[in-house]
C-alpha cells in the first residue's frame, strides 16, 4: 500500500469518489425530460482515467453493462486525440459520440465525456451515457429489428466537441436535430446531461482541495491494485479447469434461425480467460455486438457472482477475453447492433452463469429473463398535434439460486434500469394501459424456483403509430440449474383491429402499423428454477398456489404436489406418491 494514504484516508476517499458519481447520477436524472431517463434512470456517470481511460469510479445506479463500454470508449477518444483524429481538449469542453465501434453499445446510447483539470493538466476524465428516445434511422426509437446496416438504425456519431470551452456547438447541435425524431425536446435531455458532468466536476474538486491531488492520485491506485487483488482472491475459488456452455438468441431479426454464443472459460492460477471463438458468425441482422459490449458483459456477469469486489478496473484485469474474431460477438462496420447492449449482453452473461453455476453453486443462480423487452412505439398525437416516440422497456424473473427463490420482474442482467410509471406513460403519450401485473407461472420451478415475469397491455388511444419490437428469449425460455426447469419464454401478442398477430420472429419486428384503439401484449420471460423442483417445500408449493402464483395443476405437473381441498391444503399422501414414482436426475 502507498505510504501516504492511510487505511482510513482510503476508504473515505473511496467512499468521496462514488458520492461524485452518484450525484451525477443524480442531477441527470432529475434534469431530463425523457422518461427513459428521468423514470427509468437508463443512464450511467463515471470517472476515468487520464492516462488508459480505466475505471476510476462509477454511480451505484448506474447501468452495469456501461462499466466496461464507457472504460473501453474513453481509452479510444484518448487515443484519437494523442494522434490528432480528434480536437485537443480545453477546458469546459464536452465531446459527443454514439459510435459503437469506438467502444459503444447502441446508437441510442449517446456518451458525453468531460476533461477534469487541475492546474492545467487534465486530471482525469468525467463521462456519461444516457439511453436517447431516438435518434433517427428506420423506425421510431431506434429499434429496428429487420436493420442490414447501422446507417439504417439512426444518426452515428465520431467523438466531436458538442460544448466548445462550456458553450454549446448549435451548428453540430442543428445536425443531430435534423436527423432525430421529435428534436425539440433533446435540448432538455441533452442540458441534463452535460448538467451532471458539470457537477461531477464541482464535487471532485472540492474532494480534491479537500485531501490534495497526489493524495487522491494515490489512493486512486492504490484502490485498482487492491480491486485486481480482490477479484483475483475470488477467482481462486474456482477449480483449474475448462468449463463450456451455450446461450441462444432466438434470431437476427432477418434471418430466422437462431445464434449460438458458445463460450469456454478457462481457469488456471488466478486467472480466468474467456472465449467466444465458436460462437455463430456475424449475422446479417441487428444482433450482432461490439467487441467493448461484449468485455463488458463478461464484466457484469462475474461482478453478479462477485459483488463484493469494488468497481474499479482493476477488478477486471484478471478477466482475458479473447478476442472473438468472424463471429457475431465482434461486430464490424457496416454490421447492425441495435440488440446488441439490450439483448446480446444478456445471453453473454447467461453463458457465463452457466458455465460457472456447477463449479459456483453457491454464488451463481439460474438464468434471469435475460430481455430489455425494448419496445418502441412512434406516432402522431392527433389531439396535441405532435409527434411523439415512446420507449418501454421491460422487467423479468430473476433466476432461483441455492438460498431463494428469483425476484419477480426485477430489471435485466445489465442494468438497474426500472420500468417507467405506467401513470407517467399514459401522461406523457396517447396510450393506455388496460393490464400491468405480475405473469403467473411463469417462473422455472425448482428447489427455488425462478422469479415471475411481467404481463401488460395497452392501447393507442388516438392517432396512428408505429410499433417496433427488439426482445428476445421468445424461442426457448431462461435456462434453469442444477436440474431446475426452464423460465417461460417471452410472448408478443398485436392486436389489429380485433384480430391477433404474433410476429414471425416471436420477440422481434418493426414497423407494425397501429391504429386507434388497437392494441399490444407482452408477456415477458420468467427466470429459470434452480434445484430439483420435487425437493421445493411443500409449504412453498402450496403458498404459491394460495396466491395463485401457479395453479393446481401447475403444482402437481412441475413440483409433484397434489393441491385438494377447500380451504386448499397438500395432500400429502398422494404427494408422496407422485414423489416416490417419478425418477429425478
Amino acid at each position: 500500500m502507498s505510504q501516504t494514504v492511510d487505511p482510513i484516508t482510503l476508504s473515505v476517499i473511496q467512499a468521496g469518489l462514488q458520492q461524485v458519481c452518484d450525484e451525477m447520477d443524480l442531477s441527470f436524472s432529475r434534469a431530463a425530460f425523457s422518461p427513459v431517463i428521468a423514470e427509468a434512470n437508463d443512464r450511467s456517470d463515471g470517472i476515468y482515467s487520464a492516462v488508459d481511460g480505466a475505471l476510476i469510479a462509477q454511480g451505484a445506479g448506474g447501468l452495469p453493462v456501461f462499466v466496461g463500454t464507457m472504460q473501453y470508449s474513453t481509452r479510444v477518444l484518448i487515443e484519437m486525440i494523442a494522434t490528432g483524429g480528434v480536437l485537443a481538449p480545453e477546458p469546459d469542453d464536452v465531446y459527443i459520440v454514439n459510435d459503437p465501434y469506438l467502444g459503444g453499445t447502441h446508437l441510442m446510447d449517446v456518451r458525453f465525456a468531460r476533461p477534469f483539470y487541475r492546474d492545467g493538466n487534465i486530471f482525469c476524465w468525467l463521462s456519461n451515457t444516457g439511453h436517447w428516445p431516438d435518434t433517427g434511422g428506420s423506425v421510431p426509437g431506434g429499434f429496428s429489428a429487420s436493420a442490414t446496416a447501422v446507417e439504417q438504425e439512426g444518426l452515428r456519431l465520431p467523438p466531436v466537441k458538442l460544448f466548445k470551452k462550456g458553450k454549446l456547438d448549435t451548428e453540430i447541435y442543428s445536425i443531430i436535430c435534423s436527423n432525430i425524431r421529435v428534436a425539440e425536446q433533446r435540448i432538455g435531455d441533452v442540458k441534463a446531461q452535460a448538467a451532471a458532468l458539470m457537477v461531477g466536476e464541482d464535487r471532485l474538486d472540492e474532494l480534491l482541495d479537500r485531501y490534495g491531488d497526489e493524495t487522491v492520485r494515490d489512493a486512486i491506485a492504490e484502490l485498482r491494485a487492491r480491486a485486481d487483488t480482490q477479484m483475483r482472491s475470488c477467482i481462486a475459488s474456482v477449480p483449474d479447469g475448462e468449463y463450456s456452455s451455450v446461450a441462444w438468441v432466438d434470431s437476427d431479426g432477418v434471418v430466422n434461425e437462431p445464434l449460438a454464443i458458445r463460450l469456454k472459460i478457462s481457469k488456471a492460477g488466478d486467472e480466468l480467460n474467456f472465449d467466444f471463438n465458436e460462437s455463430s458468425p456475424p449475422c446479417l441482422g441487428p444482433m450482432n455486438s461490439v467487441f467493448a459490449t461484449t468485455l463488458s458483459s463478461v464484466y457484469l456477469a462475474m461482478r453478479h457472482i462477485f459483488p463484493e469486489v469494488p468497481i474499479s478496473a482493476g477488478a477486471f484485469e484478471p478477466l482475458r477475453v479473447v478476442r472473438p474474431d468472424g463471429t457475431f460477438l465482434d461486430a464490424q462496420y457496416p454490421r447492425p447492433v441495435s440488440g446488441c447492449a439490450a439483448e446480446v449482453s444478456q445471453r453473454i452473461a447467461e453463458a457465463v452463469f452457466a458455465a460457472l453455476v456447477d463449479v459456483l453453486p453457491d454464488r451463481v443462480t439460474a438464468a434471469p429473463a435475460g430481455t430489455s423487452g425494448n419496445f418502441a412505439l412512434g406516432g402522431n398525437d392527433t389531439e396535441r398535434n405532435r409527434d411523439f416516440v415512446m420507449y418501454q422497456l421491460s422487467g423479468g424473473g430473476y433466476g432461483g439460486n441455492a438460498d431463494h427463490d428469483g425476484l419477480s420482474n426485477g430489471c435485466s442482467t445489465i442494468g438497474i434500469s426500472k420500468a417507467p410509471p405506467v401513470e407517467i406513460m399514459e401522461q406523457a403519450f396517447p396510450v393506455l394501459y388496460h393490464r400491468y401485473a405480475l405473469r403467473e407461472g411463469s417462473g422455472g420451478a425448482g428447489l427455488h424456483r425462478g422469479g415471475f415475469g411481467l404481463e401488460y397491455e395497452l392501447e393507442l388511444r388516438r392517432g396512428k403509430a408505429r410499433a417496433s419490437f427488439v426482445m428476445d428469449h421468445g424461442r426457448v425460455g431462461p435456462q434453469g440449474a442444477m436440474g431446475g426447469s426452464d423460465g417461460a419464454v417471452n410472448e408478443v401478442v398485436v392486436v389489429q383491429e380485433g384480430a391477433r398477430y404474433i410476429p414471425e420472429h416471436l420477440s422481434k419486428e418493426q414497423d407494425i402499423p397501429l391504429a386507434a384503439g388497437d392494441r399490444v401484449c407482452v408477456k415477458t420471460p420468467g427466470g429459470g428454477g434452480y434445484g430439483d423442483p420435487f425437493h421445493r417445500a411443500l409449504e412453498a408449493v402450496l403458498e404459491d398456489v394460495v396466491l395463485e402464483r401457479y395453479s393446481a395443476g401447475q403444482a402437481r405437473d412441475l413440483f409433484g404436489v397434489v393441491i385438494a381441498g377447500d380451504p386448499l391444503r397438500v395432500d400429502i399422501a398422494a404427494t408422496e406418491e407422485i414423489r416416490k414414482q417419478t425418477i429425478r436426475g
